[in-house]
């Protein structure tokens, strides 16, 4: 990254500027989960932004530190480092994880407290002017529930039975529950902002959550993109699975990933990439395991070549498909033994339905969903390691279900909205009331 040094964080007085147009974009790259997922998913709409010729900046003030894990070897896309604001365009976009958590200005109230970038978010609205900054906000992959789903899943989070859920799902709803979670949701997601863009990336819209939460923007995923697929690991000697195992969990049922390695008769190597020391590791020589950010293109590398992949979250499971080749996903489990249940579990069902409309094997879908919640994992495994029923054949191709262009890739609607602020007369909040009614911006 180059590094730029100049002093202006006003308003703009230079008339030409306005006149010319274009668009200055603002990487705001934050840790909001607890994976480092929610930063690659900004460098990924940055580096979509970027191949659209947008010049991309990195702004954080001076004496300010980068958030948490944001200095990393990560995949930058070319870009321009300041710590002073002089912009070259007549307006300005900006991206960020879940602006309302990492960009949001201080609220009066519990939990209130300012994001890690809305210092610099004030200092470029203030910059660019009245209607010339448009925040882009990449809100949780395939978190699209409803209040009362997200109050099931609350209840059954905390270790209520299945059979339990719907009475205390009523209770819940009688004691206003779901009420004060939409109003949360709302405010902590800065819904009441006209210059804010959610964008909800899935698999396929939920017609439900976009009626409770019309300011919500659901797309299609956000692609690595420009990575392509390669060739798959090679059967033989050098046979590697890799295994992004960012829960806790995963640690959990490494022996029966193990075990079903070894009952496949198979000579496979392991790499685990945890960002946690195991306590407790497979005893076979075979396995690898880093625990430090490796350098990105041999990651990359590494990721694209292995044989099968096993990932977690968001990011990792769409790098997974678009490579193509076979991958498991498993995205943690909380409590023990009768109790144990998955964590956050609507991405696994998102991944299922998406399996089902791209034709994937009944077999494959049923082992997915096993080892997803920590099920038939020796199982499972050994099926993937010797290439059964339709572990032979896997294919899923890197799309969306009923979106339409542009809002089938979220890197495609991210740059046509660009290209529309880019416009010397738009208005940020007209932009982005276009998009929320599901217009071309």
């Amino acid at each position: 990254m180059s590094y730029r040094s100049s002093r202006s964080t006003g308003p703009s007085t230079d008339p030409g500027r306005a006149r010319r147009g274009g668009a200055d974009v603002y990487l705001f790259p934050a840790v909001v989960g607890g994976g480092l997922g929610d930063i690659e998913e900004v460098l990924a709409a940055g580096r979509c932004l970027a191949r659209a010729g947008f010049p991309i900046f990195l702004y954080r003030g001076r004496d300010r530190p980068l958030p948490r894990s944001v200095e990393g070897p990560w995949d930058w896309p070319p870009l321009t480092r300041i710590d002073q604001l002089r912009p070259t365009a007549s307006a300005a976009l900006t991206v960020s994880p879940s602006f309302g958590l990492s960009a949001a200005r201080h609220r009066p109230g519990p939990l209130g407290r300012e994001g890690p970038w809305a210092v610099e978010a004030q200092e470029v609205e203030a910059s660019y002017g009245p209607g010339r900054t448009l925040h882009v906000s990449l809100e949780e992959f395939a978190r699209t529930l409803t209040s009362r789903e997200e109050t099931r899943e609350r209840l059954r989070e905390g270790g209520v039975r299945s059979r339990a859920l719907a009475a205390g799902a009523r209770r819940a709803r009688a004691a206003q529950e779901e009420a004060t979670f939409r109003v949360a949701f709302e405010r902590f997601r800065a819904f009441e902002r006209a210059d804010v863009l959610h964008l909800y990336a899935t698999f396929r819209p939920n017609p439900a959550f976009a009626r409770e939460f019309p300011s919500a923007v659901q797309v299609g995923p956000l692609w690595s993109e420009g990575r392509g697929r390669v060739r798959r690991g090679k059967v033989g000697e050098n046979r590697e699975w890799v295994w992004y195992a960012s829960p806790a969990s995963a640690e959990r049922i490494a022996p029966s990933v193990a075990a079903g390695l070894h009952g496949s008769g198979t000579s496979v190597r392991v790499h685990v990439r945890s960002p946690r020391p195991w306590h407790s590791v497979p005893a076979e020589s075979t396995w690898s395991f880093a625990t430090l950010p490796e350098p990105s293109a041999a990651w990359r590398r590494r990721f694209a070549e292995a044989e099968v992949r096993i990932v977690t979250g968001s990011r990792s499971l769409l790098e997974a498909i678009e490579v193509g080749g076979p991958f498991l996903y498993f995205n943690g489990i909380l409590g023990e033994g009768s109790r144990a249940r998955r964590h956050r579990p609507e991405k696994l069902r998102a991944l299922l339905d998406f399996a089902r409309t791209a034709g994937l094997p009944d077999d494959v879908r049923r082992d997915l969903a096993d080892f997803g919640r920590g099920r038939r994992v020796a199982d499972v495994v050994g099926r993937v390691a010797s290439h059964s029923g339709g572990w032979r054949h896997f294919a899923l191709a890197p799309r969306s279900v009923d979106f339409r262009p542009p809002f089938h890739d979220a890197g495609a609607l991210v740059v046509a909205v660009a290209r529309s602020l880019a416009r010397s007369e738009a208005v940020a909040s007209e932009v982005v009331a276009r998009v929320r009614r599901g217009s071309n911006p």
